[in-house]
C-alpha cells in the first residue's frame, strides 16, 4: 500500500511539475512574441542570397520571396537597397532571380550576402531619403516625449502615419511622395518601444491596445498645432491603433478617416504565429497564446478593434490580401462587408504583411487617391 501511495505521489508531482514546466515555458514564449523589435523581419520574411549585383541589377536565389511583384526592400547587418520588379528578360539560371536595383543606400551586394526581403525601402529620414523638408518634433506622450517627423504641406488636414510589427518610422516614408504631392501634411509617429521613445512599462508590445494612447496624443498635437482634421494611416498593429483610436478617443469626432493596412483584426492568430516563430514548441503554443493574451491584456472579454462595425463613424479604407499569414484578411473582408456605406476594401494579392504597397504601388496610391479626394 505504502508503494503505491508513493508512486502515486511521485506521479503527480512529476505532473504538476510538467504542468508548471511547460507553463514557464508559455509564459516564455509569450514574453518572446510580445517583445517589441523594430526592425526585426517578421515571420515569413524571405531570406535570400545575392549572386551578383551591378548595372542597376541584382541576382538573387529564386524563391516566392524573390519573385514577389513591386518594390521591396533588401536588408542585412550594415547592408540597404531597395529592389523594383522582376525583369523576366535578363538571363539568369534556373535558381536565380534578377531584379532591377533601385538604390544601395548601406553596404554593398557582394555575393554571398545573405538578405531579407523587406516591406521597408527607404532608410533615413524624409529629407535624406526623400529630399523632403521635415521637422523633428516630440509629441508628448503619456509615456513622455514620442519622436516623430513631421513633413509640412498646405491643406490643413493632416496624415498621422504610424507603423507596425517588424518596421519603424521609415516605413511610412514609402507613402510620403505621393501625400506630398496631394499637399497633405505628415506626422509620421514613433511610439512606445521604438527607438528613442519611452519603452513600455512591461517592456512589452501590447498589439495596439495600449499604444493607441500614443496615436491618441499625436491626433491632439496635430490639432494643437494647425490641424483642423486627421486622417489616420496605419500598418499591422499601427492600423489597429487607428481602429482603436476612432472607437475609444475622446477627439473621434475630428477624425476625417481610416487607412488600415494589413490591420490585426484577429490577434489570436497573429499571437499565434508571432509565437510559432520564436520556434515556440508545438506543445506549449497554446499556452504561449493564452499567455500572450493575458500579458497583452487581450482578455477574452475585451472585444477586438473592429468587432462593432455598426459603431464606425468615418470612412475607412482598408488594404489587405489573402497572402497575409500573420494578420489573416478574413476579418477585414467581414469588416468591409458589414459596413459597405463606409468601408472600402482594396484587395493585394501576392503581398505580404505590411506590404500592400510594395506588391502594387500605382494601384495603391490610386485606391489612397480616390478614398482621399473628398476628405481633403
Amino acid at each position: 500500500m505504502r508503494t503505491a501511495t508513493a508512486t502515486a505521489a511521485a506521479v503527480l508531482t512529476a505532473l504538476v511539475g510538467a504542468g508548471a514546466a511547460a507553463v514557464a515555458a508559455g509564459r516564455y514564449a509569450a514574453d518572446a512574441a510580445l517583445r517589441p523589435e523594430p526592425g526585426r523581419p517578421l515571420p515569413g520574411s524571405h531570406r535570400l542570397s545575392v549572386h551578383a549585383a551591378g548595372d542597376g541589377r541584382v541576382t538573387l536565389t529564386r524563391s516566392l520571396g524573390s519573385l514577389r511583384p513591386g518594390v521591396h526592400g533588401l536588408d542585412a547587418p550594415g547592408v540597404h537597397a531597395a529592389v523594383g520588379p522582376v525583369l523576366t528578360d535578363a538571363p539568369h539560371g534556373p535558381d536565380t532571380v534578377v531584379r532591377s536595383l533601385l538604390s544601395v543606400s548601406h553596404g554593398s551586394l557582394d555575393p554571398g550576402t545573405r538578405v531579407t526581403l523587406t516591406p521597408q525601402v527607404h532608410l533615413g529620414n524624409p529629407r535624406t531619403a526623400l529630399g523632403l523638408d521635415h521637422a523633428d518634433v516630440d509629441v508628448p506622450g503619456e509615456l513622455g516625449a514620442l519622436p516623430a517627423w513631421f513633413v509640412p504641406a498646405a491643406r490643413d488636414t493632416w496624415v498621422i502615419t504610424v507603423h507596425g510589427l517588424g518596421a519603424t518610422r521609415e516605413h511610412p516614408m514609402v507613402v510620403m511622395p505621393f501625400l506630398h504631392r496631394h499637399r497633405l501634411p505628415v506626422l509620421d509617429l514613433a511610439y512606445r518601444g521604438d527607438l528613442g521613445a519611452p519603452a513600455s512599462p512591461d517592456r512589452l508590445g501590447h498589439l495596439g491596445e495600449s499604444e493607441w494612447r500614443d496615436l491618441d496624443a499625436a491626433i491632439r498635437y496635430a490639432l494643437r498645432y494647425g490641424a483642423r482634421r486627421v486622417i489616420l494611416h496605419g500598418w499591422s498593429t499601427g492600423a489597429t491603433m487607428a481602429l482603436h483610436a476612432a472607437e475609444r478617443s475622446a477627439l473621434a469626432g475630428r477624425i476625417a478617416g481610416l487607412v488600415l493596412d494589413s490591420p490585426v483584426l484577429d490577434w489570436h492568430a497573429t499571437l499565434r504565429g508571432l509565437a510559432a516563430a520564436r520556434r515556440t514548441p508545438a506543445a506549449v503554443l497554446p499556452l504561449a497564446v493564452r499567455a500572450a493574451e493575458g500579458r497583452a491584456g487581450l482578455r477574452a472579454d475585451r472585444r477586438p478593434p473592429g468587432a462593432d462595425p455598426a459603431g464606425l463613424r468615418m470612412p475607412v479604407l482598408i488594404v489587405h490580401g489573402p497572402d497575409d499569414t500573420l494578420a489573416p484578411w478574413e476579418p477585414s473582408r467581414r469588416l468591409a462587408a458589414a459596413r459597405p456605406d463606409l468601408v472600402t476594401l482594396h484587395t493585394v494579392r501576392g503581398a505580404g504583411h505590411g506590404a500592400m504597397w510594395n506588391a502594387d504601388p500605382d494601384g495603391y496610391e490610386e485606391a489612397l487617391r480616390r478614398f482621399l479626394t473628398p476628405l481633403m
